[in-house]
């Protein structure tokens, strides 16, 4: 009987406030010098209060409300205790049998793109983040660590999965699927490279979906989709050998080794009692009322379902390209400016998730800085359709633009690369390729249909893709089945 895979997910996300989640302090600490946006409160001074951020607790809200969770109108922050240089208190603010939102779902896509599952949400809670070592190194071996604590008191939604998910496909269509949620409620950019979207998985093996769950490896150090990707993957050729060959799998916290491409042990996994958890002094529960919770419910924008299928029906585009669109807002929003001025839809998204795509990912950019406009892209795909260029010439032309700014039709001024519609200078083009190609020639009229596209390319050749393609298989056949 094969073995059934079980994982379980544990994500975090920071939430796009302004301040931290228990003091004015500012979240804008990305690449910015240790230790200059701190206070008493995040740096766990004694005798400092937290105060309760409340667009952490709305942000809370819109994520739980667009996973389909409950809501607790009731709940509780309790302090999780531990140890660690970057945690200045020695404890985590956070929240323990009372989170803000419980039983929730997210359907994924396994198998196939018509079968669908549904992925359970055990939880999600707010919480503050741990301040973030550096490791000084000296000969490929620390020599002491610093602290910063900028990050500490970033807000912070952990949200966790029942062990639902089958394989490590359904693990990543999971998270893109809640990366795109998030990015929509405006709640979280979703960045693991930054660490602003961060996911730890728990995996284990069974006999079979009757028997009970296998002992559980948790899973750390996985900062791409690549990365949880590998790692879920060497960490279920891990078990399985163990399991064969008759040994434990061992309950540990294991971190992913990128340049190895191996998980490593960290320690032995901790378990909630080893955390001691109790109430929050210093914060009163949390009442929500449930007038607040429609208010926000009725707030929320169009979700990523909604819009791929929106696409689907308003565009007329497949499955796939229309879930590819909407994977980030900002390309969908692209895709919708260009639409107002361009109605074949089809061509549209090809070049978007072709040309466009492509580009952006050669140069490390994105959307937002793009240098291509909707509205110039639209200028670009209109000259193809008059005929004025070839598609071959427009993406040359194409690269241009992403290099420099420029518009299609300045670039197209300067360099004169227009579209040879001309049937005299075709023509003797023509006749010179028919002269230099006769066997060919021979072949199309014996019957061989495929040999004049031959002869198109040899045209094309000679005019450096600028003959309209139509034009010159028209004029081919033509001067073929007459004398000349």
């Amino acid at each position: 009987m094969p073995d059934d895979i079980v994982i379980g997910l544990e994500i975090h996300i920071q939430l796009l406030t302004q301040a931290k989640i228990f003091c004015n302090c500012s979240t804008d600490y990305f690449e910015q010098e240790p230790n200059t946006h701190t206070c008493p409160v995040c740096l766990g001074l004694p005798g400092s209060l937290p105060v309760l951020n409340k667009k952490v607790v709305e942000f809370a809200l819109k994520t739980a409300l667009a996973l389909n969770c409950e809501i607790n109108r009731t709940n509780l922050f309790h302090r999780k205790n531990y140890f660690y240089p970057d945690l200045p208190k020695a404890y985590q603010i956070s929240q323990y049998d009372k989170p803000i939102a419980v039983n929730g779902f997210l359907m994924v896509d396994s198998g196939s793109s018509a079968e669908r599952r549904r992925i359970r949400i055990n939880r999600v809670h707010m919480e503050e983040d741990a301040g973030k070592l550096i490791h000084l190194e000296r000969d490929g071996e620390i020599v002491h660590s610093l602290v910063d604590y900028n990050r500490s008191g970033i807000p912070l939604l952990e949200i966790v999965t029942e062990p639902d998910i089958q394989s490590p496909e359904e693990a990543i269509d999971f998270l893109q699927k809640l990366r795109a949620i998030v990015q929509y409620l405006g709640v979280c950019d979703g960045n693991l490279e930054k660490g602003s979207m961060r996911c730890d998985a728990n995996i284990s093996i069974r006999k079979s979906e009757k028997s009970a769950l296998g002992t559980k490896t948790e899973l750390k150090n996985m900062n791409s989709f690549r990365a949880i990707r590998r790692a879920l993957e060497f960490e279920i050729v891990r078990q399985k050998k163990l399991i064969k060959n008759g040994e434990s799998v061992l309950s540990e916290t294991r971190r992913w080794d990128e340049a190895n491409g191996r998980t490593i042990i960290m320690r032995s996994k901790e378990e909630a009692l080893d955390y001691r958890y109790f109430p929050e002094p210093d914060l009163l529960p949390l009442t929500i009322k449930q007038e607040w919770i429609e208010e926000i419910n009725s707030t929320l924008p169009e979700l990523p379902e909604e819009r791929k299928e929106r696409f689907i029906t308003d565009y007329q585009l497949s499955d796939y390209d229309a879930r590819r669109l909407i994977e980030v807002r900002s390309l969908g929003d692209y895709f919708e400016r260009a639409a107002q001025d361009y109605h074949n839809y089809k061509h549209l998204a090809n070049w978007i998730l072709g040309e466009l795509l492509r580009c952006l990912g050669e140069e490390n950019a994105n959307i937002e800085t793009c240098p291509i406009s909707a509205s110039k892209l639209v200028e670009l795909l209109k000259l193809i359709d008059n005929k004025t260029i070839s598609g071959k010439i427009a993406k040359d032309i194409f690269e241009q633009m992403f290099k420099t700014g420029k518009s299609a039709a300045k670039l197209i001024k300067e360099s004169g690369t227009t579209q040879i519609s001309n049937k005299n200078e075709i023509n003797g083009i023509i006749d010179r390729v028919i002269k230099d190609n006769a066997q060919t020639v021979q072949d199309f009229c014996s019957g061989k249909e495929k040999a004049i596209h031959f002869l198109v390319g040899q045209v094309m050749k000679h005019t450096k893709g600028r003959a309209q393609p139509d034009l010159v298989l028209e004029l081919l056949k033509e001067r073929i089945n007459k004398p000349y």
